[in-house]
């Protein structure tokens, strides 16, 4: 009843057998975006979040990369990713992908896998904030487990100093040049008060006037769950603006000062911040990258009805 896909990772995986898939997801995305422009970098974030995982899990379906692992919800027989410390009240567009998949679902049952949407939808919602476009290649196919502590290990921490992010972004293959550029994607979306109080209150790396506007939002005790834009300047689109930020002292996390803080990066800083298509380049090339990171192929896996459980 279902169609067997098995792709390796082609941008024209699905041409013949959900020809409309890609129109269907992409006028989702622009919609969800339009609604709420936050919703781009939640649903990019969603991404990285499922590739960056990688569950030790000794069985043909066990998670891996991007293999939509994170939109698993707990069963009885495993924990999921959603309750993890870096995902919990933190990730969202889950609702917009299960919309999608139920569209796409309509259109070809059982063909196309929910990590293959996520993909598509993180690429969509860059353009859809006025960012780069890339060939997204298909033929992923989901897990049937996820790990709850897989995250804890993999995902890269706001509170990092910039030794240990080079060092856990080489542990997924990517080098320093590109770490810089995947962490770029702070150019849009919103972060907690809880993941930057101590850097606001406590940090000399940051421009006196940026610190006294945020602590207004981020108390010194409560409102942990207050947002600010990680992108001070032009938090909506998808631009260049966050290298100039992090040169003024004004990136939000710790983490993201730390790559201009007179360290190995500063130089790539200081290139984005004066060359934006240079930045749009390496940004798209990093993010195919990131979206062939261990992904289910061929027989493996599945292609889940519902992203949030197995079929």
């Amino acid at each position: 009843m279902f169609a067997i896909v098995s792709c390796q990772l082609t941008s024209n995986c699905y041409e013949s057998t959900c020809p409309q898939a890609l129109s269907i997801i992409r006028s989702a995305v622009i919609g969800a975006v339009a609604k709420e422009h936050r919703m781009g970098a939640s649903l990019l974030r969603l991404h990285f979040h499922d590739c960056f995982v990688n569950a030790l899990v000794m069985e043909i379906n066990r998670a891996k990369g991007c293999d939509a692992s994170v939109l698993l919800d707990d069963t009885s027989t495993f924990t999921g990713e959603k309750s993890a410390g870096a995902n919990v009240n933190s990730l969202r567009g889950f609702d917009v992908i299960d919309d999608i998949k139920t569209k796409v679902e309509a259109a070809c049952p059982g063909v196309v896998s929910c990590a293959d949407i996520l993909a598509i939808s993180a690429r969509d919602s860059v353009v859809a904030l006025g960012g780069p476009s890339w060939n997204v290649g298909l033929g992923r196919r989901d897990s049937t487990t996820a790990s709850k502590d897989a995250v804890t290990t993999d995902i890269p921490s706001p509170l990092m100093d910039l030794s240990a992010l080079i060092s856990t972004f080489a542990n997924k293959g990517f080098n320093t040049k590109e770490m810089v550029a995947l962490a770029g994607a702070h150019t849009t979306g919103q972060a907690r008060c809880q993941l930057f109080r101590g850097r606001v209150y406590n940090e000399s790396s940051i421009e006196s006037n940026f610190a006294t506007s945020l602590k207004s939002n981020c108390p010194s005790t409560g409102g942990d769950t207050n947002l600010s834009p990680l992108d001070v300047t032009t938090n909506v689109l998808f631009d260049n603006a966050y290298f100039k930020n992090l040169i003024n002292k004004k990136g939000l996390l710790h983490s993201d000062q730390q790559l201009f803080s007179g360290g190995s990066t500063d130089s790539q800083v200081t290139a984005y911040s004066n060359d934006p298509s240079a930045f749009s380049a390496d940004f798209a090339s990093a993010m195919v990258k990131m979206g062939n990171l261990s992904p289910l192929t061929g027989k493996s896996g599945q292609i889940r009805t519902n992203c949030r459980k197995v079929n």
